[in-house]
């Protein structure tokens, strides 16, 4: 019987085996009523139907065991687990989690049903506020929860801040909804009902019965993703996008939830132009995934799509062949990158367990000036109607086609140079990163050839080294485990500090530099340089600078993570480039960036090098996942550009400018360049 079919099999004989007791000890089986049928085949559902079908799924000791095993083994290969138990200011109140202690007990507890032990299990780990290190379940990710009402903090003409439901709420909701609006319609109360399109742009005095921001702080804790409070609370909130398609809208945590956490809210609020305090209680709905397997009932709910399946666990380059696309793919908010290219270029981008957004920015807001020669996909580039500042719209650092991206955002900046460009805006919001030789190129080509940018622009690193660690490498220095140069911990990708890469038969992981880390022993390899060779571009960068650095703004809304954090740390700390956030409480200090990194990737990748080295029987490996999950980790971490001998991951990002968002500029791209432009590079 091959992995899937036995993999299949497990699990039916979990959905039909008997247990009626709550808790880990017995066998699972769904109850006499089967609360999936409920849902089964259906595009919208009741939140609390969802969770009916998740939690009729008790707990399988093999699978929950096999879970933490794979997770606890793969973190081997994490650069941050010993950091990420207590983090230095100024993260030391949002980074304090020690995984292995939680596993500990997570191990030892009993839960009601599969879902609540999932939550635990990801929770644990969004503790650590690293986009990079999450863990992902397919299992319960089937549908997203949705409001109709996005919010967004607006600063007000005398300065005080308000949450409102966002002025354009409507019109996403009508346009991405159209078949749940007379839901939320006929649920609005006595003259309300029927009148959603008036919320749009009211004032929320309370949530729940509470301040706003009791809400918004409550998801800060549970959000994960970035070690900035900061940017957790920005993520409540509604922003925008540039996808490879076109301009997404993001909805926000509020608005929208990757579990079916809540089944309504109630909201105290003031509409626009009327005085009078209103109550209103809107149901949130649940919406299938495009990734999801049809299912009937519970039997094949977990047939379908609670199995590992091909790309979950790795594969031995040297005798088969790697799937398209890894399961990894669709927890990223960035365009997919095809394995084969990933292998080839570095990647370093962050996981979210939402899938990827593709409500779309209402076209009002969408920019209307005409995009100039060298836009493409994630990059598009406008000059703004003062005819010096020119702009680049980077949605991502991630592409499908590694060269002609590098070469679009060369073309861009040098046409806009022609039209007249003296300045630059590069807008990253929501950028979670991609290409890592991407972020070097780009820096290399806004700065020109100096002492910052050659022989690298980018962060020295250091890899993790431990015992599998060890033997990976030796596999392949010693035994010529690698003979098509296809895996990652192959000396040839890497070079050392004076930025030489190593020869073939190199073990780069020594000599060892051993460190005591929150009171626990670490060890990583030798510190690494440039991995970005001028040669693995698609043409010579420019012999000159394309704009004076000091005259370069990078605006987000804080949520810049992973390569997009290596460009703009890069151009702020070692350029003077500025840097500018939208909207943020008052009072919260803004980071600029965050999830910093140095490479990320996964346990299916880790498992790749561990079977084509032929180390899968060896105790120190993680075993074949069982489910239909993702763990994420950091591969290797970056060195500070202030403190060069110390994580730039925890190192402060201040934001120069704290841009307050008006009614005027609200999820308004060009609205807000033009205000950036007018406050910074006049």
């Amino acid at each position: 019987m091959g992995l899937k079919s036995l993999l299949s099999f497990l699990f039916l004989a979990s959905a039909v085996s008997a247990a009626s007791v709550p808790g880990d000890s017995a066998k699972p089986k769904p109850p006499a009523a089967d609360p999936c049928t409920v849902i089964a085949g259906q595009k919208w559902v009741a939140p609390k139907d969802l969770r009916a079908c998740f939690t009729s799924a008790k707990v399988d000791p093999a699978i929950k065991s096999n879970i933490i095993e794979v997770i606890s083994k793969t973190l081997a290969f994490h650069t941050s687990v010993n950091y990420q138990i207590q983090a230095p200011p100024p993260f030391n109140n949002d980074v304090h989690e020690d995984l292995f202690a939680d596993f500990a007990r997570i191990t030892k507890q009993k839960y009601p049903s599969d879902y609540d032990l999932h939550i635990d299990i990801s929770r644990t780990l969004k503790r650590l506020n690293d986009g990079h290190c999450v863990w992902a379940n397919s299992t319960v990710t089937l549908f997203t929860n949705f409001l109709p009402i996005p919010l967004t903090l607006i600063t007000e003409a005398d300065g005080s801040q308000n949450v409102h439901i966002a002025f354009e709420a409507f019109t996403v909701a009508s346009a991405e909804f159209p078949d749940q609006i007379d839901v939320w319609q006929n649920a609005l109360p006595g003259p309300l009902k029927g009148q959603l399109e008036s919320l749009s742009g009211a004032k929320v005095i309370s949530i729940n019965g509470q301040d706003p921001f009791v809400a918004v702080n409550a998801n800060a804790q549970i959000a994960g993703s970035f070690q900035g409070l900061g940017t957790r609370q920005n993520g409540f909130f509604s922003s925008y996008q540039r996808s490879a398609s076109g301009w997404n809208y993001i909805m926000g945590n509020f608005a929208q939830q990757a579990l079916p956490l809540s089944d309504s809210v109630t909201l105290v609020i003031q509409r626009v132009n009327q005085k009078r305090p209103e109550t209103v209680t809107l149901p949130y709905r649940a919406r299938i995934g495009t990734a999801t397997v049809p299912f009937t009932d519970f039997a094949s709910w977990r047939a379908n799509n609670c199995v590992a399946r091909d790309g979950t666990n790795g594969e031995n380059v040297n005798a088969n062949t790697l799937p398209a696309l890894t399961p990894l793919a669709k927890f990223q908010q960035q365009p997919p990158v095809p394995a084969t290219v990933a292998r080839k270029q570095p990647i370093n981008v962050m996981m979210d367990t939402s899938p990827p957004s593709d409500v779309v920015l209402p076209p009002g807001l969408q920019p209307a000036l005409p995009a100039v020669n060298g836009s493409r996909t994630v990059s598009q580039f406008y000059m703004l109607d003062d005819k010096k500042t020119g702009v680049m719209a980077l949605g991502s650092f991630s592409d499908s086609n590694f060269n002609n991206f590098l070469l679009g955002m060369l073309n861009g900046l040098n046409n806009l140079k022609a039209l007249g460009a003296t300045q630059l805006i590069v807008d990253v919001s929501n950028n979670g990163g991609g290409f890592i030789c991407a972020a070097h190129w780009l820096h290399r080509i806004i700065a020109g050839p100096k002492s910052t940018t050659i022989p690298q622009s980018g962060l020295d690193t250091k890899a993790r080294d431990g015992p599998l660690a060890r033997l990976i490498v030796e596999q392949i220095v010693q035994n010529n485990a690698d003979p098509q140069n296809q895996l990652l911990y192959n000396p040839i990708n890497w070079a050392d500090a004076n930025n030489q890469f190593f020869a073939a038969g190199t073990d780069w992981l020594e000599p060892s530099v051993n460190l005591v880390i929150n009171n626990h022993p670490d060890a990583f390899s030798q510190r690494l340089g440039e991995e970005c060779a001028e040669s693995d571009f698609p043409t010579a960068p420019p012999a000159a600078p394309l704009f004076d650095t000091t005259k370069v703004v990078i605006v987000s809304n804080g949520r810049c993570a992973s390569s997009c954090s290596l460009f703009s740390i890069t151009m702020a700390k070692k350029e003077g480039s500025k840097t500018v956030v939208l909207g943020g409480k008052q009072g919260v200090q803004q980071q600029y960036c965050g999830t910093v990194g140095g490479q990320s990737t996964d346990f299916s990748t880790m498992d790749t090098e561990i079977k084509s080295t032929g180390l899968k029987n060896n105790t120190l490996a993680p075993p074949d996942l069982l489910v239909n999950g993702v763990q994420g980790i950091t591969w290797r971490l970056g060195f500070g550009v202030d403190d060069t001998a110390q994580p730039e991951e925890w190192q402060n990002h201040p934001a120069d400018v704290n841009l307050p968002i008006t009614p005027d500029i609200a999820n308004n791209p060009v609205a807000i360049w033009q205000t950036v432009a007018k406050k910074l590079l006049s």
